[in-house]
């Protein structure tokens, strides 16, 4: 590195998160592998029927929860809920937007964000819309867009704590490099190694920290988006990772790519079967 780049990459090891990111990392990694041992997450009859518990269950119990706790312990969710909120909630301005939009239904005289300066309004929270719908957001895809991102994050590596120590210093560059676009008025799609994905995850799965912290570095809440998935020559994902690599050579002086923090193929396809063939299978 040059001075100048050093200088700059120090820059970026002086932002600062409200999160353990490693220990995020780590927890996230878990949970994906608890739902790789569910496959039937992924896709059909049962991802349906998980989005519909989510969507008209899950949310709405939240709320009444809010209003008047069951309990002085957090609500800990089942795995179905807890994989179709996280998929949600990789999209934290569509997620944060759309649960200000059910709360102001459910709470029409309670504004989303505290005032301390005003009184509670009487009766707020007596009437919760129970099976109202409470998001539009297409979870079906988003739910198959991240089903084969445990399988690129699966590797040994990515549960060493020198590898995940040395992820959290890539994202805060990945960070430094999207401020810098953004100060200068560069509009650029900036792709992530999976490294720097997995701690970007594991940043959202944190929504409060999350948007507190990008609002710091950066003066809003960075989108997390993960539609395009064509890797074809040419296209916007190759497009953006070219430039990412260019910028962060250019600014950093090191190498983007690195081992084991890259696309290893695509995910095989979860082996289907059903309980007919099941049962023939167990009498033979």
């Amino acid at each position: 590195m040059e001075k100048q780049q050093e200088l700059k990459w120090a820059k970026a090891q002086k932002i600062a998160t409200n999160l353990d990111l490693v220990a995020a990392a780590k927890k996230q990694l878990r949970f994906l592998a608890e739902v790789d041992r569910h496959r039937y997450l992924y896709d059909g009859p049962s991802l349906d029927r998980a989005i519909h518990r989510y969507k008209y269950c899950w949310l709405p119990l939240l709320a009444k929860h809010a209003k008047s706790p069951v309990t002085k312990s957090p609500l800990v969710a089942p795995l179905d809920y807890e994989w179709i909120w996280h998929c949600h909630m990789l999209n934290s301005a569509v997620c944060k937007k759309q649960t200000e939009e059910f709360w102001n239904r459910t709470y029409p005289t309670e504004p989303y964000e505290l005032n301390p300066s005003t009184q509670l309004v009487e009766g707020v929270g007596e009437t919760i819309l129970g099976a109202q719908k409470s998001t539009e957001y297409d979870l079906v895809s988003a739910v198959k867009r991240q089903s084969s991102f445990y399988f690129q994050v699966s590797s040994p590596q990515m549960k060493n704590n020198t590898f995940l120590e040395e992820a959290v210093t890539r994202y805060k560059g990945f960070l430094y490099l999207i401020r810098r676009n953004q100060e200068r008025s560069i509009k650029h799609f900036s792709v992530p190694t999976y490294d720097v994905d997995l701690i970007w995850h594991s940043h959202q799965r944190h929504p409060v920290s999350y948007c507190k912290d990008l609002v710091a570095i950066i003066g809003r809440v960075l989108e997390h988006d993960d539609i395009d998935s064509d890797r074809s020559k040419g296209k916007r994902l190759d497009t953006g990772f070219c430039g990412t690599t260019k910028k962060w050579k250019e600014t950093f002086g090191s190498r983007y790519w690195k081992e084991g923090a890259m696309h290893r193929s695509d995910a095989p396809s979860p082996l289907k079967i059903c309980l007919g063939e099941l049962d023939t299978l167990t009498q033979e």
